[in-house]
């Protein structure tokens, strides 16, 4: 039971900061017992740094679907569209992926 910090961002998602304290279960200097407890709670207002990767690439796949509609009615650009078109559904997969991670590690017991 040995104390850290912790921080907590506004979409939920948490991580363990450094030490604090030692706890009286550990009598060795420098080591932990194994057992986190939250020493302080730094609330950051600040979107995560998985928050931020997604905002980019939906951005990023937003524009993409732009273009691919914009080359569709110009004509004459099948392979760009097709290829435009790959790149978007593994963009969706890697979106849907840090969604994923961001869900398992906000709902994760923290304390």
């Amino acid at each position: 039971m040995c104390y850290f910090d912790h921080t907590l961002w506004q979409c939920g998602y948490w991580r363990w900061g450094p030490f604090r304290q030692q706890c009286n279960k550990e009598y060795r200097t420098g080591e932990t017992c194994g057992l986190r407890l939250v020493y302080q709670t730094y609330l950051i207002n600040d979107p995560c740094q998985l928050c931020e990767k997604v905002d980019k690439k939906q951005r990023r796949l937003a524009k993409m679907a732009q273009d691919v509609d914009r080359w569709a009615r110009e004509g004459g650009r099948g392979a760009t569209i097709q290829r435009t078109q790959a790149e978007m559904h593994d963009l969706q997969l890697e979106i849907d992926k840090l969604l994923r991670d961001h869900d398992i590690r906000k709902n994760s017991v923290n304390y």
